[in-house]
Order: C-alpha cells, then structure tokens, then sequence
C-alpha cells in the first residue's frame, strides 16, 4: 500500500511540471520563452530591491518581479499572447488595458486581481524589440495618497510661476 502512495506522490510533481503546470508570473514568463524562442533577463537580487521598496513605501508597493527580453524580434498576435497570458495569469485576473499599435509590434496588457487589503498589478509590455513583464502588489490607499500629494505639489509649482514679481 505505501508503494503506489509514494509512486502517485512522485508521479504529480512530473506531470504537472511536464504539462506546463507553472502559471502566474513564472508561467507568463517561460510561455513567452518557449512560444518566441527568447530568454528573459532576470533582475538580479530583485528579491532584496522588493524588500527595499515595500520599505521605503511604507508597505505601498511589494513582491515586485521583473522580467526583461531584449532583442525580441518575433511578431506577435495579440490575441494570441492575450490569452496566453490570460490563461497563465489564472483565476483571478481581470485584464483591464489592452492596447495595440497598427502595425502590432506594441504591444500592452494590464492586469489587476485583488488581494485583500491590496492589489496586485501585472503589465506586459512589448515595444519594438524589447518586451518587459513586471508584476506587482500594491496598497491602492496608499497609492491614491501618493498620487495626490504629487498633483498638489505640481499644481502648487504651476501656480507659483504664475505669480507677478
């Protein structure tokens, strides 16, 4: 009885992996590897630049990824890398921006899935021959305070040179 229980145990991990069973982020990024035959560049040491900037944002912006493909020279159906990364995103993720050029060499796709108290952002970005991928978590709270302390200050430095001498 303890064989079969360990051969099935052995078994999933192979077949989930020889299936392609990898989504969200690491998903999306090894798709776009196999399907346009590139490699991404990781950010190295991305994990302690995450934990930086959930620092210095006082937990506003976290589990920051990052994947860069240089070079990319293939053309790309948008439908076809919308669903492929719609399909590896999984459950959860609302696309919310898709925009593609005439000619369909740009490319953009913006996700957005809630987590609780946050919410979690992915982009894709195809721009002549470079293709980036970022996915992000975020405190929209303390994003949307952030982005008003910005248009108060631009706002303020529009009025001050509007001022007579």
């Amino acid at each position: 009885m303890v064989v079969p229980i360990c051969f099935v145990a052995l078994l999933v991990p192979v077949v989930v992996l020889a299936s392609g069973g990898e989504g969200g982020f690491n998903g999306v990024v090894s798709s776009i590897e196999n399907r346009y035959h590139v490699h991404a560049t990781r950010v190295p040491f991305l994990s302690l630049i995450s934990a930086i900037s959930r620092k210095a944002t006082n937990g506003g912006v976290s589990n920051l990824n990052v994947a860069e493909f240089d070079d990319f020279s293939a053309p790309i159906d948008g439908e076809e890398l919308n669903r492929m990364v719609a399909e590896k995103l999984g459950a959860g993720w609302e696309r919310v921006i898709r925009e593609t050029s005439r000619n369909g060499a740009e490319q953009t796709l913006i996700f957005m899935r809630p987590e609780g108290e946050r919410m979690g952002l992915f982009v894709l970005d195809a721009d002549g021959k470079e293709l980036d991928v970022v996915e992000v978590s975020v405190d929209p709270d303390h994003l949307n305070e952030n982005v008003a302390h910005y248009e108060r200050h631009h706002h303020s430095d529009g009025d001050a040179g509007n001022e007579p001498d």
